[in-house]
């Protein structure tokens, strides 16, 4: 009986990892690094040949 409870501990860790944890941390990964190149872009300008 133990095994079987550690395996759907073990199961449910794995499900709330795969579709709740991980998918938050993508997200604020991606956006952190579109605020990153947003935010350079609005001190530096966008890239590009400099007009002239």
């Amino acid at each position: 009986m133990d095994l079987r409870r550690r395996r759907l501990r073990e199961l449910a860790t794995f499900f709330v990892l795969a579709f709740g944890i991980w998918p938050i941390v993508a997200v604020g990964v991606v956006g952190g690094y579109g605020f990153l190149v947003w935010f350079y872009q609005i001190l530096n300008g966008p890239p590009g040949p400099h007009g002239g």
